[in-house]
């Protein structure tokens, strides 16, 4: 079920659900059942990470656009209010 579970979460690129996954890893009984752990382990880094730089990626063009969008605003003129 586990092991079920965690080819899903892979092949949907969740990441919430390995998370959950990987904080509830049970005992495994077989020795093949460890070893297709251990390879879906493996597996789902390669999509953490790439989800991971993916995120960076889009982060980074974000910051460029709002820098774009706020040098073409016209400069705010200050306004000089003094209440006596």
């Amino acid at each position: 079920m586990w092991l079920d579970s965690l080819k899903i979460a892979i092949i949907e690129r969740d990441a919430d659900k390995m998370g959950e996954l990987f904080s509830d890893i049970p005992q495994f009984e077989t020795l093949e059942d460890m070893k297709s752990a251990h390879s879906l382990i493996k597996e789902a880094m390669v999509v953490l990470y790439e989800l991971q730089d993916e995120t960076a990626k889009a982060m980074k063009q974000i910051k460029k656009n709002m820098e774009f969008l706020d040098s073409t605003q016209l400069p705010k003129q200050g306004t000089f209010d003094i209440k006596s």
